[in-house]
């Protein structure tokens, strides 16, 4: 299972919209094809729920699957048939 740790996407400690969706565009997100990804669901900071759809969003298109939470209890919120 490959992981993403939100935490990756904060700058100066914070969620900052526009540094978030330049991180965004500049991921590979071909290396995740038919994989199962972990979006971590806890971050040091609060995460707004746009984060979480757009990564989502760029995920759905490679991911076999997409989950959030933690690596031991985690929601399986996307399957590619």
């Amino acid at each position: 299972m490959e992981t993403i740790h939100l935490d990756d996407f904060l700058t100066d400690g914070i969620l900052k919209e526009n540094e978030f969706r330049e991180k965004v565009n500049k991921i590979d997100w071909s290396e995740f094809s038919r994989k199962t990804v972990l979006i971590r669901g806890c971050a040091s900071v609060p995460v707004p729920t746009w984060a979480h759809l757009i990564i989502t969003a760029e995920l759905a298109q490679f991911a076999k699957e997409i989950c959030y939470g933690e690596p031991n209890s985690f929601l399986k919120v996307y399957s590619k048939k």
